[in-house]
């Protein structure tokens, strides 16, 4: 009997826009059971190494991630080695994606709040010899906040025939998990070979309200605290007077 694992493959942690720490991510994450997270802050690895490292503490194996903001579109890479900058054309960022032996997967694909490929999923990533040669689409995002997003997601992706996985889009740990890839095995490698054979499935649910409030009010504090200091920095720097 095959014994199939949960993975959240996009998690982001305070590295990037999130609003929790690393131990705050992985103490929920073993507390829930997943066997797999991937770290994928925005254009940043840092979380993520920090993230395996502390990972031999906790029942949770880890993947060292980023959501790259490329310039067609938010791409997770999965597996990397290197952080990628940003703001590169989505073909040039998964050949150098794939050069390291990591995987790409279409985030949020119609999601129009934020960049995603949207279209040009469709246009480029599809056929015997695609343009963009993607391995796989975020088909359930649980962060999204209009079902048709998602639905949206899973029909290009099985038009295309590519893997379909899911993520939280986890900005805060209580969301950790919500949305997860289910694949046969237990361990990150088994889930990279479920993700090349196509032999993963997208499940799990919207954030709630409550979730969606507490990473507002978060973020606006962070706002705040950011005015603030814009306020008192260049008084700050006009009292030390080290030009003179």
């Amino acid at each position: 009997m095959t014994i199939w694992s949960k993975a959240d493959i996009h998690v982001h942690t305070r590295y990037s826009d999130g609003h929790s720490s690393v131990a705050q991510v992985l103490e929920h994450a073993d507390h829930i059971g997943l066997r797999v997270i991937a770290i994928t802050d925005h254009d940043t690895i840092a979380g993520a190494i920090e993230a395996q490292r502390m990972a031999r503490g906790f029942d949770v194996e880890v993947i060292v991630g980023e959501e790259v903001s490329t310039a067609d579109g938010h791409l997770l890479v999965l597996f990397l080695e290197r952080a990628l900058p940003p703001g590169r054309p989505a073909p040039e960022t998964i050949a150098a994606a794939h050069e390291q032996g990591a995987l790409c997967i279409v985030a949020h694909p119609f999601d129009w709040l934020v960049p995603s490929f949207g279209a040009s999923l469709l246009r480029y990533c599809g056929g015997n010899n695609p343009a963009w040669t993607v391995d796989g689409v975020e088909v359930f995002n649980a962060s999204l906040p209009l079902p048709g997003m998602n639905e949206r997601a899973a029909s290009a992706a099985t038009a295309l025939e590519l893997p379909a996985c899911g993520g939280s889009d986890a900005h805060h740990f209580s969301t950790v998990g919500l949305g997860y890839t289910l694949f046969p095995g237990a361990t990150a490698d088994d889930l990279r070979q479920a993700i090349c054979h196509g032999d993963v499935r997208a499940g799990g649910r919207s954030w709630a309200a409550g979730h969606y409030a507490a990473v507002a009010s978060l973020r606006a504090r962070r706002g705040l605290a950011r005015a603030a200091r814009a306020v008192t920095q260049p008084m700050g720097f006009r009292s030390i007077g080290r030009s003179r």
